[in-house]
C-alpha cells in the first residue's frame, strides 16, 4: 500500500497483573518494554506515537510523541485506538501493545496486504490458534463507528472489531512473536541479552 501509516504503541493500561505498575516502563534487559516495542515497530511505519496515561515524561524520553486517552478512567486498548485514530496524520493506523517486545518485523506489511486485498476496514493478527486483535491495522474511516461504540460504553476491543468489516491475517509461522509479558514472573524468566529468546505467555 502507498498510503502513509501511523504506528501506535499502546501503553495506557493499568498493568493490573503487574501490580498496577506502568507496564511499558518495566525493564527488560536494561531497557523499558515500550522501547523494545517501539524499536520493532518504528521501521514499519511512517510516524510513531506512544499512547500513555501515566509517566508521560518518561515515555517522551523514548523520542516519540506521547498521546493520552481522550476518555477518562484507563478505558483500555479500544480507547487507545480511538485516540490514535483521532491524532494520526495518516489514513491508516497500526497498533501494538507495549508488552510484546518480539512483535513480527513484517507485521504491518502483512496486515496492509490483507487490508488492500479484501477492502476491509481493519486487519488483525491471528496466530497459534487465537486472534490478537490489538495487533491491528485500521483505516481512519472507522473513527465514527468507534466513537459510537464508545458512547454506548462498548469498550471490548475484539467485540468492536468483529462488528466491523475486518480480516484476520495468519501469522502461524511466527506465532511466538506475539508472546506478551504480563507479570513480574514473566520478566524474571527473561534470559540475558544474547541468549535464546524466552517463552512467555
Amino acid at each position: 500500500m502507498n498510503e502513509r501509516i501511523t504506528g501506535v504503541v499502546l501503553a495506557g493500561g493499568l498493568g493490573r497483573r503487574m501490580g498496577n505498575a506502568d507496564k511499558g516502563l518495566q525493564s527488560m534487559q536494561g531497557r523499558p518494554l515500550a522501547a523494545w516495542v517501539a524499536e520493532r515497530l518504528a521501521p514499519q511505519v511512517d510516524e510513531l506515537l506512544i499512547n500513555a496515561n501515566r509517566n508521560e515524561a518518561e515515555y517522551a524520553k523514548l523520542g516519540y510523541p506521547v498521546i493520552h486517552d481522550e476518555l477518562p478512567g484507563f478505558a483500555g486498548p479500544l480507547a487507545g485506538l480511538h485516540t490514535a485514530l483521532a491524532h494520526a496524520s495518516s489514513a491508516l493506523v497500526a497498533t501494538v501493545p507495549c508488552d510484546s517486545p518480539f512483535l513480527p518485523a513484517d507485521l504491518v506489511a502483512r496486515l496492509a496486504v490483507a487490508l488492500k486485498k479484501t477492502g476491509a476496514t481493519i486487519a488483525i493478527a491471528r496466530a497459534g490458534g487465537r486472534t490478537h486483535p490489538v495487533f491491528c491495522l485500521c483505516q481512519k474511516i472507522a473513527l465514527p463507528a468507534l466513537e459510537q461504540a464508545i458512547l454506548r460504553e462498548e469498550l471490548r476491543f475484539e467485540r468492536w472489531v468483529r462488528a466491523q468489516h475486518y480480516v484476520e491475517v495468519d501469522f502461524d509461522d511466527v506465532a511466538d512473536a506475539f508472546a506478551n509479558i504480563n507479570t513480574r514472573e514473566d520478566l524474571a524468566r527473561l534470559t540475558p541479552a544474547g541468549q535464546s529468546r524466552p517463552s512467555v505467555s
